[in-house]
């Protein structure tokens, strides 16, 4: 065997793959598990998109590489839909880059700014990736703790009290995955002002602004953001379109353009075809959250009926595609409730200390189900001894 680079030194594989290994093998030795774990949307999406996607199909030159930098038509649709849904209009020439996905920003982010040395600071709990960019990257994962009691927000005042010399990137994601907190314009006042007096890179991922939130916010909004701050959008949560992986990098021209030096040696341009459809979906109006908004709320319902059986406790004004509950006290760790509930009943119910040892006490169920499904989850449940 070849010896693997240093750089996989404890960035482990992504903790659901091995569960989905699992419930596959009880998959071939007994009934089938009802997965509640994962935020992979199930809706469709914009039919006008989809329709979009199949007209220029057979048109020339769509089956040719693409820029890097993607349409100008794209940018130009991110601008407006920034400008509609934000108040806030880059620039789509200098300030915009279309992505594969925001999960790949994530690692173009990292590649492009980060050396050995260099620290990150990563929400916990947190989207995992935050910290495995960073690992790959060579740069050192610095962890600030999110909690309950101060609506998973940082608490800025008493991390300024630590040696910040070394960080160079810090991330944020609000509404907050995985637990549905909210951000507001105060709070990206702080963080914009934070990231300024301790001259670092202000990271915002923010793929549910849409989802159960009333007032979707951006932090480049804020006056000066763009100076200290990059976000990044994505259509997979918002349009239903996680498998045609459309993202998009919004930020100062000069530090976008760092992005596409690597991004320009790392990929290429999306489908041209993939890439009219966005455009579609990005000129939807506030019908279409309207309608995917209901879908969720009902299936919320049945979300908090399955918690409120299994004794856990949530805070019902959450945002996004997932409810985040915390165990009962009785229980010794969420890790060990899920695995009772999945061999139970077979139903999968994301354990919170994935996302970072403050989820150690939480479940995340995914509402990425029919309501159908979670009222057979939820009778499953029932029928066990957890109930």
């Amino acid at each position: 065997m070849i010896e693997t680079a240093k750089r996989l030194e404890g960035v482990g594989t992504y903790y659901f793959a091995h569960k989905l290994a699992q419930i596959r093998q009880m998959n071939e030795e007994g009934p089938e598990v009802i997965n509640l774990g994962i935020g992979s949307p199930d809706l469709s999406p914009p039919p006008e998109a989809i329709d979009r996607l199949k007209e220029v199909m057979g048109e020339e030159g769509v089956h040719k590489y693409q820029s890097y930098r993607s349409l100008p038509e794209l940018r130009l649709a991110f601008s407006n839909w920034y400008s509609l849904h934000f108040d806030f209009k880059p620039d789509p020439e200098t300030e915009l880059l279309p992505l594969m996905g925001s999960k790949e920003g994530i690692m173009h982010i990292s590649m492009a700014f980060l050396n050995e040395g260099d620290q990150v600071l990563v929400p916990d709990p947190g989207y995992p990736a935050y910290a495995a960019a960073a690992k790959l990257a060579g740069a050192e994962v610095v962890t600030y703790d999110l909690h309950a009691e101060n609506k998973w927000r940082p608490d800025l005042m008493e991390l300024a009290k630590n040696d910040l010399s070394r960080v160079k990137l810090m991330w944020i994601s609000y509404p907050h995955m995985p637990t549905g907190a909210k951000g507001d314009m105060n709070l990206f006042s702080d963080l914009v002002e934070f990231a300024g007096r301790h001259d670092l890179l202000l990271c915002h991922d923010n793929p549910y602004a849409f989802i159960l939130n009333e007032e979707p916010i951006s932090v480049l909004k804020v006056d000066g953001a763009i100076d200290h701050c990059l976000e990044l959008t994505s259509l997979s949560k918002c349009y239903n379109m996680a498998g045609w992986r459309i993202g998009c990098l919004a930020g100062r021209k000069e530090y976008v353009d760092e992005v596409l030096k690597f991004k320009s040696n790392m990929d290429s341009g999306m489908f041209k075809g993939i890439q009219e459809a966005a455009i579609v979906a990005l000129e939807q109006g506030e019908d279409w959250f309207e309608t995917l908004n209901q879908e969720y709320r009902d299936r919320r319902k049945y979300a908090f009926e399955i918690m409120d059986t299994l004794k856990c406790t949530y805070e019902p004004e959450m945002a996004g595609m997932f409810v985040w509950a915390k165990i009962p006290d009785y229980m010794n760790s969420a890790e060990e409730y899920s695995e009772e509930i999945l061999q139970s009943s077979r139903v999968f119910i994301t354990p919170g200390m994935v996302f970072g040892k403050n989820g150690d006490r939480y479940l995340r169920i995914s509402l990425c189900s029919s309501v159908e499904t979670f009222k057979e989850s939820q009778n499953r449940i029932r029928q066990s001894a957890l109930s």
